[in-house]
């Protein structure tokens, strides 16, 4: 492939992504080293334990990566982990450039595996599509900067905004391909958090089924859930929410997704702790008289207390529509 930085990054966006349910709780970096414009090999995280981004890439490149340039999406790191430094192997493969995405906020690299490659006499340029790989990195980041994980909250209701009818049923409000969606949504969290109640009436499994595997995040519940539900073993937590996500970033989660009934969501958007929602609407009406509203017990006693967010993404998902909003 032959381009500028930003397309090059875009590319290594995409390596990343490759990453995205394997790396945590290290990111899922992308990483390609490039030869008079042109890709020559490419590379992703591998899971914990085994080689990052860069590793990869130059594995792949062999020689070739003498006098290359290296695309990376995180700056590569400069400390000893599970892995030794991403910078030792880039100058020893030869490297002449790099290019880096975004600078990584874990106080263990904060710049200093830019500096070091500066030092070492390679020419560095930060900030390349930084944007699109903030987007792509963003509970990594918000988990490095301030120890919680970053929670994305999933709702799935009516055109009308109901999640549940007057019997307490709620299966199934969005088709097959919604369903399918929210699964890839649980692969791409370490822990998934439910109200009590939300067990004691779907029983839920809260894993990730994808097609060819089946993952297992940590199943959260909010109050005490019945010694028989399918969602043991699981942590039982009451209290502040904000407690539990600072416990929860200790232990290396990363992302979580809040899919609790109307009561758990209010109290997160109540709180102010949601980062992310994905909002899956159906083409179905309820009415309010029938149904539990999505976020009814969210208390909003004035315009000037609206709750705004900003649109990310919209998009149709088989019968249903897919909205993404940054909080």
């Amino acid at each position: 492939m032959t381009g500028d930085s930003s397309a090059l990054m875009a590319e290594a966006i995409l390596e990343g992504d490759k990453a995205r349910l394997h790396a945590p709780p290290n990111p899922w970096v992308g990483a390609l080293v490039v030869v008079d414009g042109s890709v020559i090999a490419s590379g992703h995280t591998q899971v914990p334990g085994e080689s990052h981004a860069e590793v990869e890439a130059l594995r792949h490149a062999g020689e070739r990566a003498r006098g290359a340039t290296m695309v990376v999406t995180l700056e590569p790191c400069c400390h000893v982990g599970r892995t030794g430094p991403c910078v030792d192997a880039i100058i020893e493969a030869g490297i002449s450039r790099v290019v880096v995405g975004v600078l990584d906020p874990d106080p263990r690299v904060a710049g200093r595996g830019v500096a070091r490659l500066r030092e070492a006499g390679l020419e560095v340029q930060v900030g390349v599509h930084i944007e699109a790989v903030r987007a792509q990195l963003a509970s990594y980041l918000w988990h490095r900067v301030t120890g919680r994980p970053y929670v994305v909250l999933k709702v799935a209701a009516t055109l009308d905004g109901v999640v549940a009818m007057a019997d307490g049923s709620s299966q199934w409000i969005t088709g097959d391909a919604a369903r399918r969606d929210a699964h890839v949504l649980r692969a791409q969290s370490q822990a998934i958090i439910v109200g009590a109640n939300t067990v004691r009436l779907d029983d839920p499994l809260l894993n990730a089924r994808l097609d060819d595997v089946t993952l297992e995040p940590l199943r959260v519940v909010l109050g005490h859930a019945p010694a028989g539900a399918r969602v043991h073993p699981c942590w039982q937590r009451q209290g502040e929410l904000g407690v539990l996500l600072d416990e929860l970033g200790e232990h290396d989660i990363l992302q979580v997704l809040v899919e609790g009934g109307a009561t758990v969501a209010s109290a997160f958007l109540e709180a102010g702790l949601v980062n992310h929602v994905v909002w899956y609407v159906a083409p179905a009406m309820a009415g309010s008289a029938s149904g539990r509203g999505a976020l009814a017990e969210l208390s909003t006693p004035a315009m000037a207390s609206l709750r705004r967010a900003r649109f990310t993404d919209v998009q149709r998902v088989g019968e249903d529509v897919r909205m993404d909003l940054e909080v």
